[in-house]
């Protein structure tokens, strides 16, 4: 929970010096002149100006010290760049929507409520949907289903629960059984890394035809062995 800003583009946050116990988290990559935005593990949004962080040179002091999160949560993720930046927002539970970073922003100390959560369920890390018209999102659940189904399909909304993406039991999701492990968003020309392990699956847009479907769906099994997946990623056009 604590942050700092340095200046360039080529820091490793990794290699930083923590205190004691802590480790790094995440980054956000941005202009100075341009705001953080902060989502915790509640489904809250907050926003600092990024000149206003302390220097890197040190390590840093609490977000506490300028925001009032609910008592007990976590900061999850941060995130910069345009107001118009959209970005899929979803929870494990299955549920998702667009928004955009003007959407996430609050003047507000304690933030504001940007994505409604299930009982149980964990808010996942938001995706970048550059133009969601020519977008595709995948999504995958704990028992190896994939589902493929376009970026459009979703609404794009400023705060909420939103849609159904893949067909997860809610009591099921509920006890924690049956989830959302990872989603996001890719283009025709794109390939997508599946990593399970420490073995991962390429797939061409050709290839995910079998897992194409209308949004909501329970999609199909990946092959064997690539069913237990840790995270997806894209490889773009060449």
């Amino acid at each position: 929970g604590w942050v700092r800003a340095a200046k360039g583009h080529d820091v490793d946050g990794a290699n930083l010096s923590y205190k004691a116990g802590d480790a790094f988290l995440t980054s956000a990559k941005g202009k100075s002149n341009q705001s953080v935005i902060f989502l915790d593990n509640t489904g809250r949004s907050y926003s600092l100006q990024a000149h206003t962080l302390p220097s890197a040179r040190g390590q840093g002091e609490p977000l506490t010290g300028k925001l009032n999160p609910p008592a007990g949560s976590l900061f999850t993720n941060a995130l910069m760049g345009k107001d118009d930046d959209r970005y899929l927002l979803s929870t494990d539970a299955g549920y998702g929507f667009i928004g955009t970073l003007a959407d996430m922003q609050s003047k507000n100390k304690a933030g504001k409520t940007l994505v409604t959560v299930p009982t149980n369920a964990k808010v996942l890390p938001p995706t970048l949907i550059d133009e969601p018209d020519k977008s595709w999102i995948a999504a995958v659940s704990n028992e190896g289903r994939m589902l493929v189904f376009p970026a459009a399909d979703l609404p794009q909304m400023a705060r909420g629960k939103g849609n159904k993406m893949i067909n997860i039991n809610g009591t099921r999701a509920a006890a924690r059984e049956e989830l959302m492990v990872a989603t996001l968003a890719f283009k025709e020309g794109d390939t997508l890394l599946v990593h399970a392990g420490k073995r991962h699956l390429k797939l061409k847009f050709s290839d995910l035809e079998h897992y194409q479907g209308e949004r909501g769906r329970r999609g199909n099994k990946l092959p064997r062995g690539f069913q237990n997946v840790d995270s997806m990623e894209v490889q773009g056009a060449d």
